[in-house]
């Protein structure tokens, strides 16, 4: 009786363990340039980012940075930080999140997007006009 109580309380405190979340993407992310920090999340079954800290969150001005380089008028008075530019993201299940796009305020322009996890710590993401051959990428590191 006593080796069957347990087994039972190993398997119960063992299963948050096994049901940790494995979304390592999720969480809070400094591009290579330190300009800005973006904090990716997931909705349902797709993964999004949102531009939660910039280093220089004002203009020249001393005023919140606006996203005056957008294509659509309608848009150009939203701030950028706080701005969600990652958009759609669906995972493959080993660790590389596809189909989604990503939005630069600096130019303007939305570009498809493939992100790869590397360990615990990095994030590749590549943007790219048709195919992903015809691209950038950037290393992202996690935010601590």
């Amino acid at each position: 009786m006593k080796r069957i109580l347990l087994i039972f309380t190993l398997a119960i405190f063992s299963l948050p363990v096994f049901s940790q979340n494995n979304d390592l993407i999720l969480g809070k992310w400094q591009n290579p340039s330190g300009e800005g920090r973006i904090e990716i999340t997931k909705k349902g079954e797709k993964y999004y980012g949102k531009l939660y800290w910039l280093k220089e969150p004002n203009d020249e001005a001393g005023q919140p940075k606006k996203d005056i380089k957008n294509p659509d008028e309608a848009k150009r008075e939203r701030l950028v930080q706080g701005l969600q530019i990652l958009e759609g993201f669906t995972s493959n299940g080993k660790g590389i999140y596809e189909n989604g796009t990503i939005y630069d305020p600096k130019s303007g322009k939305t570009y498809s997007c493939k992100m790869t996890i590397k360990g615990n710590d990095k994030l590749d993401i590549r943007g790219f006009v048709g195919i992903s051959i015809l691209g950038r990428t950037e290393t992202w590191k996690r935010v601590k």
